[in-house]
């Protein structure tokens, strides 16, 4: 039985799974992110699926149902479930941190769908490209994820 992959690039992020819900009882799915400067997720939301964010280092913007706030090293920031939100890297350096989702199968399926594997040693970032707007929407949409489109 050949081992699954846990590295990933996901939108220029660099995701490391320490647990899949299948891991853990079916009940969360765990990854460290390394974020490069402007890189995150884009505003979306998901009923009855629980997201919070651990910020290990540097600076990490976040939205959540229209209001902004900053989170740096230290700082734990829950979702409301079903609320719209959003994150971005900000500041000098590249953020590191915990995305912790429970269940989990919904992202785990959307984050391994749209990132490419990447080599179980490699702890540089991804060279940055341009993801696949209509593969992103289209594995949203297949997993239960909706994102909102640009203003």
């Amino acid at each position: 039985m050949s081992k699954r992959p846990r590295k990933y690039n996901v939108l220029n992020i660099l995701m490391n799974f320490h647990a899949f819900p299948d891991e853990v009882e079916n009940k969360y799915c765990l990854a460290e992110c390394v974020v490069p400067v402007g890189a995150g997720a884009p505003p979306n939301h998901h009923a009855g699926k629980t997201e919070a964010f651990y910020v290990l280092e540097g600076q990490v913007g976040f939205m959540i149902d229209g209001q902004e706030r900053l989170a740096g090293a230290g700082d734990y920031v829950p979702i409301p479930d079903g609320a719209v939100h959003a994150f971005q890297a900000v500041g000098e350096a590249p953020a590191r941190l915990l995305i912790l989702n429970a269940p989990g199968h919904m992202h785990e399926a959307f984050f391994t769908g749209v990132g490419q594997a990447l080599p179980e040693d490699q702890t540089s970032r991804p060279a940055p490209s341009e993801p696949d707007i209509p593969m992103v929407m289209a594995k949203a949409e297949e997993t239960g994820m909706t994102i909102l489109a640009p203003a």
